[in-house]
């Protein structure tokens, strides 16, 4: 894991953050059937733009594939039954050797992390850019997966629709749905995939990967070759009472969001959880139109209280009341109660300040317990040997890293390349 495609990657997750620039041409008019290519560049031109960028050095000999991605639009359930139509972006690596074609693209599905503006989501990104962005570059151009991004429930094509934030169902079908989607499109339009299906996500992507695995599980309509869940948390009431008993609150919008969520999806007031003037805010600042860093400044820090962002009538009833319905819910979602028979590696940073390691752990051990096959919780400093720990925030690149390398000797050791 410490090899030089490890520094590499290491270095294009940091260029994740940065994107190719505005340099690049756009895609051609291509014609293609159930959805429309919104970036299509060639990996001579990515490679260039990385060594423009300082990410790989001018002498770097392993391969850089072409990164097409595709938006495609499909249809979904939400968490009251009801159809809702999104998109998701489905990115392939171009100009790959004959052997990976004729072995076909393993495929990557990738739940993105908590993300408030419409304009962060995979297809909105692509679409309005015309330029790689996130993980598929680490996973596509670089390592050659087909990779999957669904933009969820409340974004991209649905952005009507409310985000679903936390809730296993509807982030679980938003997931599985597009993987047949894209399977879908890729038998229409001969793009080469074979068997092979990884599951992955960081933060809330981490929480939807694991959801999606619990679903897939159950129904037995596909088969994953490995999940490797990032920094989710997978036990919400236990995230609940601890960010509920403690005097401030790292990330405000986190606990709101949840709280605005969860409120639409059970018919309660959210006012009777979340103090004014704050309450009023949220149909605003959970628009789709803000990012985190313009909507933390308009709450508090403040756990409760009368100038609290929770309402103190609500937080006592949650900690002394087991019907307390927000406690319920947040039981009724959890998803680490069960024992996955595919091979799970759980990654999660130490130092998390936001999602604790000791969450991961929790599941890990649940899950041994409850006689999963394969279930192990590897720590991302200690793997990738970091110096100090590392927080929930600056985790994600990481985190990718991690997957990734893990992702690429499965591969390796199963479809020979």
């Amino acid at each position: 894991m410490k090899s030089q495609i490890s520094k590499v990657l290491l270095a294009v997750s940091v260029f994740w953050f940065v994107g190719c620039g505005s340099d690049l041409h756009q895609p051609e008019n291509e014609v293609v059937s159930g959805g429309e290519v919104v970036v299509d560049l060639d990996g001579a031109s990515i490679k260039q733009n990385l060594i423009d960028n300082g990410v790989i050095p001018a002498d770097y000999d392993k391969p850089v594939f072409g990164y097409k991605a595709y938006k495609i639009p499909y249809e979904t359930t939400d968490e009251q039954g009801e159809k809702v139509e999104v998109s998701g972006l489905m990115v392939i690596p171009t100009g790959i050797p004959d052997t990976m074609k004729a072995a076909g693209l393993s495929v990557v599905c990738d739940d993105h992390d908590t993300r408030f503006g419409n304009f962060e989501m995979p297809t909105v990104i692509a679409e309005q850019t015309s330029s790689p962005d996130g993980s598929p570059v680490i996973f596509s151009s670089m390592m050659g997966f087909a990779t999957l991004q669904p933009d969820y429930i409340g974004y991209g094509d649905s952005l009507d629709h409310y985000h679903p934030f936390l809730l296993k169902k509807s982030l679980a079908n938003a997931t599985v749905d597009f993987i047949n989607a894209a399977r879908k499109f890729a038998q229409n339009n001969n793009i080469p995939l074979n068997e092979q299906l990884y599951l992955t996500g960081y933060s809330e992507g981490g929480y939807a990967a694991m959801a999606t695995l619990q679903k897939i599980e159950s129904e037995g309509t596909m088969s994953v070759t490995m999940a490797a869940p990032m920094s989710g948390p997978y036990d919400l009431e236990q995230i609940g009472m601890g960010v509920l008993s403690q005097p401030e609150i790292s990330v405000p919008s986190f606990m709101a969001y949840t709280a605005y969520a969860y409120a639409l999806t059970y018919n309660e007031p959210v006012d009777t959880m979340v103090n004014e003037p704050y309450a009023s805010k949220l149909d605003d600042l959970f628009d789709g139109e803000r990012a985190r860093p313009e909507i933390d400044p308009e709450l508090t820090t403040k756990t409760t209280g009368p100038d609290g962002l929770f309402d103190p009538l609500f937080v006592n009833d949650f900690f002394n009341n087991s019907a307390n319905w927000f406690k319920v819910a947040l039981a009724d979602n959890e998803v680490y109660k069960w024992a996955p028979q595919t091979p799970v590696t759980l990654l999660h940073c130490e130092g998390d300040d936001v999602v604790p390691y000791e969450i991961s752990q929790l599941a890990a051990g649940t899950m041994q317990y409850l006689g999963a096959a394969s279930v192990t919780l590897l720590s991302i400093e200690q793997i990738l040997g970091l110096p100090q720990p590392v927080n929930h925030s600056d985790c994600g690149p990481y985190a990718y890293q991690a997957a990734a390398g893990i992702f690429a000797q499965t591969r390796a050791a199963t479809i020979g390349y």
